[in-house]
């Protein structure tokens, strides 16, 4: 089975023009023999990376500016704003896995999620999974996640899994994926280097699974001309603002593609599902490893609703 990473910039804050790079990108890859294509955390319509530029308490109003521009091209999935994106799946018969900035369409219709989905090669959304807990500076603007997305999916090429970014760093959350019998792990990121590498490489290991690790790459001059503050923040345009670093570990924790480090393009593997079986002979933390007489992990994996209405 052959898989696709893509390491490519969005178009920042334009969902619209992102949604059409990606199904570009999609027909690419599908072209290439991909039966799998994973894009990196929030590719649509982007990471907000001047997060880590800004003054805390002290650049309100630029940031005020720039978050109007990520809530305006958000994705609000009841909207079918991923409709294009559904629409290549289908027409390419391959499963996409795409980062998302989801505008909550149901409560409040004002909060942002870090969000991932899983398209089924029939076009369907087969999963959306939710940040459980943003990092840093990233609380002021992605609200939390909860357990009901923390879920394992059959698909047409086995049983996926997403956590997004220092998720992966959340042990219980990475064992609530093994105890799925996770196949598939894909770990979106806006993270990259030498310890997030040893880091997927760890994860192969101990979870005996497939590890796909899509990096968000992209250079200041990648950054749109018009983004508030962009002068000050992103002087030089030959800055790489992060290295992308996409790698896929077999299981076992052998690198098996990549790292795709200070480049654009896309990173084709070819996995072999047996593998999995074959790893987890000597070492399977959520069975025969488990112990649970001694340790047991509780998710609660119910939804977690601000409010109910109840009308007589």
């Amino acid at each position: 089975m052959r898989i696709a990473l893509v390491q490519h910039p969005p178009r920042l804050l334009d969902r619209a023009a992102t949604l059409t790079l990606a199904c570009t990108l999609v027909a690419e890859a599908a072209a290439g023999g991909a039966e799998l294509v994973v894009f990196s955390e929030v590719f649509v319509p982007g990471y907000p990376t001047w997060i880590w530029r800004l003054r805390p308490g002290a650049d309100m109003a630029l940031a005020d500016q720039l978050h109007a521009r990520l809530l305006a091209n958000a994705v609000d999935l009841s909207a079918d704003d991923l409709a294009p994106l559904c629409a290549a799946a289908r027409e390419h018969a391959v499963t996409v896995v795409c980062g998302i900035d989801e505008r909550d369409g149901r409560y409040s219709r004002s909060t942002l999620y870090n969000a991932a989905v899983v398209i089924g090669p029939d076009g369907a959304l087969l999963h959306r999974h939710r940040k459980l807990m943003p990092t840093n500076p990233e609380r002021m603007v992605w609200g939390f996640g909860d357990g009901s997305t923390l879920r394992v999916v059959d698909t047409s090429v086995g049983r996926l899994g997403v956590l997004i970014c220092w998720e992966n760093y959340m042990p219980l959350a990475r064992y609530a994926m093994y105890a799925q019998g996770v196949e598939i792990y894909v770990a979106l990121s806006y993270d990259c280097g030498e310890r997030w590498l040893a880091s997927m490489q760890h994860i192969g290991r101990e979870g005996g699974c497939w590890v796909l690790a899509s990096g968000w790459a992209c250079r200041a001059a990648d950054l749109p001309d018009d983004l508030p503050g962009k002068a000050a923040m992103y002087p030089d345009p030959a800055e790489w603002i992060n290295s992308g670093d996409a790698v896929v570990v077999a299981p076992g924790g052998r690198i098996a593609a990549g790292p795709l480090h200070q480049e654009f393009g896309i990173l084709y593997a070819d996995l072999d599902p047996a593998l999995v079986g074959i790893a987890r002979r000597s070492l399977d933390v959520a069975g025969h490893y488990a112990r649970p007489d001694v340790f047991q992990l509780h998710v609660n994996g119910e939804v977690q609703r601000p409010v109910d209405f109840h009308h007589g």
